[in-house]
């Protein structure tokens, strides 16, 4: 505990993440019960219509590979905070930047602490600070993200649950070829016994003049329960290209990672390994997120 809130603020090395073979889901964090506040359903869907509803307004967009997370029902209860700390490392990626002043990914690493606040039961504030080591021992602070999400009240053990999640946020050009950028993620899933299937379709788009077409991916994941406190399963994240024209599936990056989630006491690790599955995408990817609340 006391290492995880020393560690948010400098650098793990690569060999240290390798080391750590433990994982988890998501600090402090619960799930919404149905009934526990007394939203009406109309007010749910104006909110979140009203957030999907930006996109078409919105200039154009690309994301940032900081995250390498699928959203769950996770949230921090009212009035508390919490910190999750999320790490990768591309062990052989692409060398080769794809645009002017791009910090290619090829042996880079990524710490993204992020903060957040349980402002209501369906609430929650977070703000990312982003961060990169390059394979020349250079450490910098490429940018940082606000966002506030949604979920719906919803059973916490089983059936169907919902929300969104905005973040909006200036980068680096070493991380992104537009300063500001926003994304718009839609949070699906579904609990049936042991079992828990999520879908993330994510929006994103430039704030700023001059950016591209607003541009569209999808991340999923599957999990299986084998005890109270651990789950095993897969993610996928997958670039479908620009929102009104999308690319076929053998295009653009496109990730497949074996995870573990693991609840400890007093934090929370997801640890996994990820191979890319077609050739825009890094070969292998070590992905390490560990948070806490107080």
């Amino acid at each position: 505990m006391a290492c995880t809130r020393l560690h948010f603020l400098k650098f793990f090395c690569p060999e240290q993440l390798a080391m750590m073979s433990f994982t988890s889901r998501a600090p402090g964090r619960r799930r919404i019960e149905s009934g526990v506040v007394r939203r009406s359903k109309a007010r749910s869907f104006v909110w979140a219509l009203s957030l999907f509803a930006g996109v078409s307004l919105a200039p154009p967009a690309m994301a940032a590979p900081e995250e390498i997370q699928v959203y769950l029902d996770d949230m921090s209860e009212p009035g508390k905070f919490g910190v999750d700390v999320h790490n990768n490392y591309v062990f052989s990626g692409n060398s080769k930047p794809s645009y002017p002043g791009e910090q290619p990914p090829a042996h880079v690493y990524r710490l993204t602490p992020e903060f957040y606040y349980g402002l209501t039961d369906t609430l929650e504030l977070g703000l990312y600070v982003l961060g990169t080591r390059t394979a020349a021992s250079n450490t910098s602070v490429v940018g940082g993200k606000f966002r506030i999400k949604y979920i719906a009240p919803h059973d916490k053990e089983q059936g169907f649950f919902w929300g969104a999640n905005l973040e909006v946020g200036r980068t680096d050009l070493r991380v992104s070829p537009t300063p500001w950028n926003a994304e718009l993620k839609g949070i699906f899933g579904y609990r049936t016994g042991p079992w828990t299937l999520a879908v993330n379709p994510n929006f994103d788009w430039s704030i700023s003049r001059g950016g591209g077409p607003v541009t569209f991916d999808v991340d999923a994941k599957v999990a299986y329960a084998i005890d109270a406190k651990t789950q095993i399963g897969f993610e996928t994240y997958n670039e479908l290209g620009p929102l009104r024209h999308l690319d076929s599936l053998s295009k653009n990056s496109k990730t497949l990672f074996a995870v573990v989630d693991h609840e400890f006491t007093g934090f929370d690790v997801n640890l996994g390994i990820g191979k890319g599955i077609t050739k825009e995408a890094d070969k292998w990817t070590l992905k390490f997120i560990v948070g806490t609340h107080f």
